[in-house]
Formats: structure tokens, C-alpha cells, sequence
């Protein structure tokens, strides 16, 4: 099932489990974190009113709260990721990057972390994410190379996609669409893995149907991280 279906992405995100499988494999890591590289390009963007889409279980909209003193409103598709975003104290709305419930001109910076590759209709959820922005407001998008985890992806025999995604590849187009000034940052290194069972895990939590990984895997087993980082102005 595509990784941008609505019902794929509920269930896919129905629990943590599948996001916290995906994230330890990226345990021991060298070069610029993504992370890192998106909460510097928020930080220089000094926000006031933030909206966070796609948010999780709500780390980084609490951490903007905390840190930045930022007024941050969160939207999720996910029941269960919007109550845990609530338990962090955060504003968490269920809701839809493509029918955002907020006015015109509502916030002075949006976030979308590794999530609009989850949206059908990427050009409405950009356009969106744009409308409710201040003119000179930002977005900052985060995604991935349809290089990244290459190696891992052979391995597991992953399938050749039959429709488009947002990524680093593609991701200026999209936005240039709706913005009017585009930057991307790139944020690459390499991820060593010494467990066979961390790859396990993450095969096991993909939405697509892949091979297991084989018994015989040679480990460490090393793949390289593309990721971009977005920041759009309107």
C-alpha cells in the first residue's frame, strides 16, 4: 500500500512502535544530524507562532515551546499521536495538512519533519502550509534522498516506487509552487548498524512489502543518510 494512502499512514502510526523502530537505527550515526541542521534553521527564524504538522509524539513542538518560548499549535492525523502530544503540554489538534482549521496568516513559521512524503495531495498541503504563514513567514520541511538508506533498501529487496514523493529531489519544485524564495540544506553521513535485529525491526515497521532481512547479514552493516532540510519563504 502506498506510503501516502490515509488509512496506510493511520495504521501506520495507530501506535509509536513502528516510528521508535525506525529511529534506533539511526543509533550510531556520523556526520551533520538532520535534526541538528532543522532546529538551527528554526532557531535563526526566531518564531513566535509556530504550527507543527505531522508532529509525532510531539517532541520537537514541546521542545520549541520549552526553548524557543514559542506559542506552537500541532496537527496530526493520529489520534494516538495527538494524545501523546497533548501529555507533553502541547496545543495538539487531529486535523489535516490539507484542510488546515486556521485562519489565513495564523503563524509566522510552519514545521513538517518527515511527513509530507505522507501527503496525497502534496501541492494542496504546501499550498496550504502557505496560506496560513504571514507573508515573509517560513516553512521548514525536512525529507529524505530517494537515495537514502540505499544500501538497506537493496537488501530488503524494498520496491521501486510507482508514484512520486516529496524529497530532496524533487522537494524545491514543490515549493516553489507556493513560495517564493526556496533554500535547501543538506544533512548527510553514514549509520553503522551492529545488530541484526535493529534491522529487523525497521524492515518489519515499513508499509511496504519487502524481503526480510537474511540471517547471514554481515555486520557491522554500514548505509549512508541523505537528508535535505527545506526552509521556504513566503
Amino acid at each position: 500500500m502506498p506510503i501516502n494512502d490515509p488509512q496506510s499512514v493511520q495504521e501506520q502510526y495507530a501506535s509509536e512502535q513502528n516510528l521508535r523502530a525506525r529511529q534506533a537505527l539511526y543509533e550510531e550515526d556520523e556526520g551533520p544530524h538532520p535534526w541538528v541542521v532543522l532546529w538551527e534553521a528554526l532557531v535563526e527564524g526566531a518564531p513566535r507562532r509556530v504550527l507543527e504538522v505531522g508532529g509525532g509524539p510531539g517532541e520537537l513542538s514541546e521542545r520549541m515551546q520549552r526553548e524557543l518560548g514559542a506559542d506552537v499549535a500541532y496537527v496530526d492525523i493520529s489520534p494516538h499521536m495527538v494524545g501523546l502530544a497533548r501529555e507533553r503540554g502541547v496545543d495538539a489538534h487531529l486535523g489535516d495538512v490539507q484542510a488546515l482549521p486556521f485562519a489565513d496568516e495564523s503563524f509566522d513559521t510552519a514545521v513538517a519533519a518527515w511527513m509530507l512524503y505522507h501527503v496525497p495531495d502534496l501541492a494542496r498541503g504546501i499550498a496550504e502550509l502557505a496560506r496560513v504563514l504571514d507573508p515573509g513567514g517560513r516553512l521548514v520541511a525536512v525529507t529524505n534522498s530517494e537515495r537514502h538508506l540505499f544500501e538497506l533498501r537493496d537488501l530488503i529487496a524494498y520496491p521501486a516506487r510507482e508514484f512520486e514523493l516529496f524529497s530532496r529531489e524533487n522537494g524545491e519544485e514543490y515549493l516553489r509552487q507556493s513560495f517564493s524564495h526556496v533554500e535547501r540544506r543538506d544533512a548527510d553521513g553514514l549509520v553503522t548498524v551492529r545488530d541484526r535485529a535493529k534491522l529487523a525491526a525497521y524492515q518489519e515497521s515499513l508499509q511496504v512489502a519487502t524481503q526480510p532481512v537474511p540471517d547471514e547479514v554481515e555486520l557491522p552493516f554500514v548505509v549512508h543518510r541523505a537528508c535535505s532540510i527545506f526552509v521556504a519563504t513566503k
